[in-house]
């Protein structure tokens, strides 16, 4: 059995977005990349799994879709554990590009489980997986916290409204994962990192896809008011200031 697990590179968290050409363009110089965070879980649960089903798990293999400056990325994701990476050379404009280009590699390939984070930390976009299923034909599943192999069968657990939802998916299937599918993100020590130096990365050239969006431009929000502190006892200046100026009452 072989997992994918789709990882994406994105900024750090604490990094201060810029933007430059009129706002136009997302401005790289100093960034810190990372893993999406959902997507090193995704890797640790995978990583957790083939540790305890040695004999049934071939091999895990991480796929980004980005430029030459990722594959930093992905050398931390083969220095965490897994075996194997692929990077498909191109510029990761939207959702739906992204998805195509995760399609066409693994149509060519036969892996068991595919993994997604739910969403990446910059676009926030939460659709990549689900693009990704249909353009294969694959059985998905969303909001996925748990994952185990049991039997040979594939056990998921997933959330929905007021409770959890526990079922069993025949393979090939793609697990959309959430908060809750791994306790916390595995770190990697001086062994994976002297070991993902020699781990396999290949590279894919990207293939011509329909382009349904284009990025016209960005803006930062709106900055949040001033806080204001009202004296415990002042109960009339809070209900005054709730009413005429935050309007909530």
């Amino acid at each position: 059995m072989k997992i994918l697990v789709c990882i994406s590179n994105v900024p750090d968290t604490t990094t201060k977005i810029k933007f430059v050409n009129d706002n136009k363009d997302f401005d790289a110089t100093g960034v810190q990349w990372i893993i999406n965070p959902w997507d090193e879980l995704a890797l640790t649960r995978a990583l957790e799994i083939k540790e305890a089903n040695a004999t049934a798990i071939e091999k895990i293999t991480v796929i980004n879709v980005g430029l030459t400056a990722a594959e930093a990325t992905i050398r931390k994701a083969l220095a965490i554990g897994a075996d194997n990476g692929i990077r498909i050379n191109a510029d990761p404009k939207d959702s739906y590009f992204v998805a195509f280009q995760l399609a066409e590699v693994i149509k060519k390939e036969n892996f068991d489980i595919i993994l997604c984070g739910i969403e990446s930390c910059d676009y926030n976009g939460a659709s990549v997986g689900g693009m990704l299923a249909e353009l294969l034909d694959y059985t998905s599943v969303s909001a996925v916290s748990h994952l185990n192999l049991e039997n040979n069968q594939i056990i998921l657990k997933r959330e929905i409204d007021g409770g959890q939802e526990l079922i069993s998916v025949q393979t090939p299937f793609i697990g959309i994962v959430q908060k809750g599918i791994a306790k916390d993100a595995r770190i990697p020590n001086m062994r994976g990192i002297m070991m993902a130096k020699s781990k396999p990365l290949q590279v894919v050239e990207a293939v011509d896809s329909d382009n349904y969006t284009d990025f016209v431009g960005f803006s930062y929000p709106k900055p949040k008011a001033a806080c204001k502190k009202i004296e415990p006892e002042n109960v009339k200046e809070l209900i005054n200031l709730l009413h005429n100026e935050a309007k909530v009452l």
